[in-house]
Parts: C-alpha cells; structure tokens; sequence
C-alpha cells in the first residue's frame, strides 16, 4: 500500500473522530451559553458518554498502526500532511498509556466542574468548589504520570502542552521582565498622573444595543457573517467546528458598556484566527494546531493594539453615539479614548487595563503553578489569592466571587494563564514589523482594517499550525520573542496618556 493510500485511510478514521468531536464542542457550547441549570449535570455526563466513542476511535489498532507508519517513513506527503501525522503521532504517544476507563471517568469529572464553578461563584464560596477542583488536580496529577514524556515538574508538562518549548524557568524570566518596568509605572501613574474623566463609563446602554454594536465591531474586523454566531456565556469565550461555523461568546452589563466591547474585539480577534487558517491545512486535518498564546496574540491584539488605540476610539465613537441615543454627546472621542484605557490597579482580570493586565496573569501563574506541583493545596488557594493582589497590585480582594472563582479556565485548562502574557508580548513584536510593511494607525482611523487582516492572514496564520511558537513568531518577525517590545508600547503609551513624558 503507497503512502498516499495509507494516507487517505487515516483521513476517513479522522473524519469519523472530529465529527464526534465537532459533536462534543456543539454539546459544551450548549452547557455554557443555554442549557439551563438544572440540566447542566446531565450535560457533563452526557459528553463524558459520547468521550468514550472518540477514545475507541482514537485508540484503534489500525489507526494507531497507520500513524506509527507513516511516523516512520513519510515519503510522498506533503508538507502540511507530514506535520498532520507529527502531531497525531505525539498526542498518541503521550496519551498511549492512558485506558478507556480513566478517560471516561477524568472527561466525567471535568466535565462536570463547570456547572460546580458555577454554582461556588453564583453563591461566592470557594469551599463549594474545592472538592472539584481537588479532584481534577489529581486527574491531571496522574494523566502526566502516566506519559511516556517525563517533565521535571507536573507544571512543566501542562507549559509544554500548551505553549511547546516553554518552561518553568523561562516563564519565570519573562514575568519578572514584566514586573521590574511596569509595577513602577503603575506607582508612578497613581502618584503623579494627571485625572481621567471616567463619569460616563457607568452610564446604562440598553443591551440590546451593545448586541447591535458588538455585530457591527465584528463586521469592522472583517468576520464573515454567514460563518459566525454570537451568543452570551457567564465566561466569554469562542470555538469552531470548521472555518465555516465560528461562534464567538460575550457578557453584557447595562452598566459597563465597555466591558462588551473589548470582550467583543478579544473573541472576534479569535474568530479571525479560525475563519481565516489555509484551506489546505483544514482539508489535511492540520487546522487548530496553533498554541494558545498564538491565538492570543491576535485576540488581545484585536482587542488592545487596534481596538483600545486613539485611531481605533475616535473611529467608532459615532457610532457607539448613535446606537446610544444622547447618552454620549458631552464626551469627546479623546475623553473616550484615555478612558477606556485608565490604568488603575483593580480586581477582575477581563476588565483589567492593558498596563496592568499581566499583573493578574503572574498571579494566576504562580498560584497555579503551586497548586499544580503541590507546593499548596485547593484550600490555601483563596487566601493566597487575597495576598498576591494585596502585594502585586495593592488591592484587597472582598470576597471568591470576584477574587478566585472569578474565571473559568480552573475548571479544565490549568496551565493556560500566561499564553495570555506571551499573546501581550508576541502582539507588540508582531506591530513593530507589521508597521514597516505600512502606517497601521492610518488604516484604522479611516475604520479600513483590510489591510490588517489581509497582513495577519498571509504572515501570521498561513503557518501557525506548522510551527512551534518560537520557529512562528521568528517566521513572522525575524527574530525570537523580545518583551522589550511590549514594554516599550506599554510605557510610551501610558507615559503619554497620563502626562509622564
């Protein structure tokens, strides 16, 4: 049998897999944005059933035995179809110890967390979640265990899942980067910045208009319509079963219109990366390969380069006038702009300003961090979260609603946190060489984000699913990630803002 032969048999069992898993992400899209309550636990046990069809399947003989062979001798695949088989044959060699019966009991238990998150934070009560979160610690714990990759660390693994090549040490270096230049900037914004008018940031615009402004905001990033779904969710959040069938999720408060918008432009930053990816790599099952903090890059860059800039504010700004009625006459698009980006140490990470934003990630990093390798255990977690705000950002934490059950990720995605940071820091690299090609803030004043897309698609996307972080943003840029970039975006627009310079 020809390479291409046993090619075309491991793409018809791939096919027959992600339609099942295309039918477990429909199933968890439905537990957080409209099943009810109630119907939650049934939900996690219903996916935990349906689990087990994607793990015989992923587990068979031939097809296990069609991956070891074309691992071993790959002649007459493309590119693209030899990076497929790469990553199929490393997730089955770290998950190949692994039984049916573990798997179905751990996708149980994460599975169900959710709605326990839910709940503890509805009630503001981490002693509500602690047995969920104690368990699925454990399952990770013994799911590393039992890779045939060993780490030296339990934390170490979870970097390497998420964001490949990374460490403990490096990401320990690179927070510390971000600590020593932007925690005095902060101290020194509180103590000498000039005053930003923010009294009309909680001012009430009715939802259904913030609805009307989110589609338009994804309109203006240039998402295909016919290819999309927007819906509300607790935790904002978007997925894709295909470049076709995109969904991106929100969170609406009649009293903070701003929290919408930026939530809008992070998960439409997200849909771009998913509506846009080669063809090709999808046609060959090579699609959603890319690391977190890739994805990131292009959310937060949405979000906070594009979307928090003064071009950006002063284009949309008639807009938001109009959809809001009167609400917005006495507020110039400058005033809207320096307060929308008011830097002001604070405790909910999704409404944290761009300066102080990685602040809340290092907390998270290095709760998790302990948690995970079991230098403290669930219960200590609350109180170390009250102390690390009280020392990093000089805040005290009221109570676990907003302090930490205030996000969702603890529920299945340990290990996440600082793709957040490195998106930060990849998205400023990524400006710095994009605007060589042509002036950025030009385009976005005049509301033509054309040519951005147009740029990310072809530098940014077209590979992320082939490379590892370092090869794309190397790729990309020409060089290795450099936080200098990030820090000097950060410092010479907030030392401007407030007056500093």
């Amino acid at each position: 049998m020809t390479n291409q032969k046993k090619l075309q048999k491991l793409f018809e069992r791939l096919d027959e897999i992600e339609a099942f898993r295309r039918t477990l992400g429909k199933m968890s899209f439905d537990q957080s944005c409209t099943a009810p309550e109630e119907g939650m636990a049934q939900a996690g046990a219903d996916m935990a059933i349906v689990s087990k069809t994607v793990f015989k399947l992923t587990h068979h003989k031939t097809f296990e035995r069609l991956i070891r062979e074309l691992y071993a001798d790959s002649e007459g695949l493309t590119d693209i179809q030899k990076k497929t088989v790469e990553h199929l044959y490393e997730g089955m060699e770290k998950n190949q110890h692994i039984t049916a019966a573990f798997s179905f009991d751990m996708n149980k238990a994460f599975n169900a967390a959710y709605g326990a998150w839910l709940n503890a934070k509805r009630a503001n009560d981490f002693a509500l979640y602690e047995p969920s979160i104690t368990t699925l610690i454990d399952y990770t714990r013994k799911e590393i265990d039992l890779r045939k990759t060993k780490y030296p660390t339990y934390y170490t693994a979870l970097l390497d899942d998420y964001e490949k090549g990374n460490t403990e040490e490096v990401l320990d270096a690179f927070f510390a980067s971000l600590k020593a230049r932007i925690v005095p900037l902060v101290t020194r914004i509180v103590k000498e910045g000039k005053p930003i008018r923010e009294d009309f940031l909680t001012r009430p615009v009715a939802i259904g208009k913030q609805e009307e402004f989110s589609r338009y905001l994804l309109a203006l990033q240039g998402l295909r319509e016919s290819a999309l779904v927007l819906a509300t969710t607790e935790h904002p959040f978007t997925t894709n079963f295909g470049p076709c069938d995109v969904r991106v999720t929100t969170h609406y408060y009649e009293d903070n219109f701003i929290s919408n918008i930026f939530s809008t432009l992070h998960e439409g930053g997200h849909a771009m990366f998913m509506q846009n990816e080669p063809d090709e790599v999808y046609e060959n099952h090579c699609a959603n390969h890319m690391s977190n903090a890739m994805h990131e890059t292009i959310s937060r860059f949405y979000e906070n380069i594009i979307g928090r800039s003064e071009a950006f504010v002063s284009f949309v700004s008639p807009k938001l006038r109009e959809l809001s009625g009167n609400t917005f006459d006495d507020v110039s698009d400058r005033e809207l702009y320096e307060a929308v980006n008011i830097a002001r140490p604070s405790l909910i990470r999704t409404e944290a300003d761009e300066l102080t934003y990685s602040m809340h990630i290092l907390i998270r990093y290095e709760i998790e961090k302990a948690f995970i390798n079991g230098t403290i255990t669930p219960s200590e977690i609350p109180a170390l979260w009250q102390e690390k705000y009280r020392e990093y950002l000089g805040v005290e934490v009221k109570d676990d609603a907003v302090g930490c059950l205030q996000d969702v990720h603890w529920t299945g995605m340990f290990g996440y946190f600082p793709s957040y940071a490195l998106g930060n820091a990849y998205g400023a690299q990524i400006l710095h060489t994009m605007q060589k090609d042509f002036s950025v803030y030009d385009d976005v004043r005049r509301g033509d984000l054309s040519r951005i897309a147009a740029w990310l698609k072809e530098k940014v996307y077209r590979k992320a699913s082939l490379l590892t972080p370092d090869e794309w943003i190397r790729d990309i840029t020409g060089e290795s990630l450099s936080v200098d970039y990030y820090l000097d975006y950060l410092e010479n627009k907030y030392k401007t803002l407030y007056g500093l310079i």
